[in-house]
């Protein structure tokens, strides 16, 4: 089992909040679906492209059947009263050898305290430590709490716009 599989780490949030980020796990079945169901349609919009409210059976299981080689997701986590909550996630696929394509989704609640930057960072470890050189993403030009992550990721990002969707590409070198 990869290294990935097992991946967890806490860190701050800029309100200093603690977060787990770690290894997406198939029991975060009906934890991941409740963090769809209290993210908005903007926000969902904003990841999928479109609107996507539900998922079918083989969507959802290719979201939480993960590899950790060629696809790797990690969640993170946070306290709700006493309990543990997803309040994002972030993902990538490798797509061709040392390419990945990678995506972030953040409960609105929690926008705009970090979570897609700390994401952004431990996917970023993972995927160079696997050889993975570059990382890839499209983004809609309104989206730009997102940019704003990839173009902060310490990453040399080149950006390539064409009507409607911004294209990145993040390299390691």
């Amino acid at each position: 089992m990869p290294k990935a599989a097992e991946y967890s780490a806490t860190e701050s949030l800029r309100n200093g909040r603690r977060v787990e980020i770690r290894a997406l796990r198939p029991q975060d079945r009906d934890a991941m679906l409740a963090a769809v169901g209290r993210t908005s349609t903007q926000s969902l919009y904003r990841r999928f492209f479109g609107v996507r409210r539900h998922f079918s059976e083989a969507e959802t299981a290719f979201f939480l059947n993960v590899d950790f080689v060629n696809h790797v997701a990690l969640v993170a986590v946070v306290e709700e009263g006493s309990r543990p909550v997803i309040a994002g996630g972030g993902r990538y696929i490798v797509s061709q050898p040392g390419r990945a394509e990678v995506a972030f989704a953040i409960v609105d609640q929690y926008q705009g305290q970090g979570i897609g930057t700390v994401l952004m960072r431990h996917l970023a470890a993972i995927a160079r430590e696997t050889g993975v050189q570059e990382l890839v993403a499209d983004v809609l030009p309104e989206n730009v709490a997102m940019l704003k992550v990839f173009e902060r990721s310490g990453l040399r990002v080149s950006v390539k716009r064409d009507s409607g969707t911004v294209h990145l590409t993040m390299r390691f070198t």
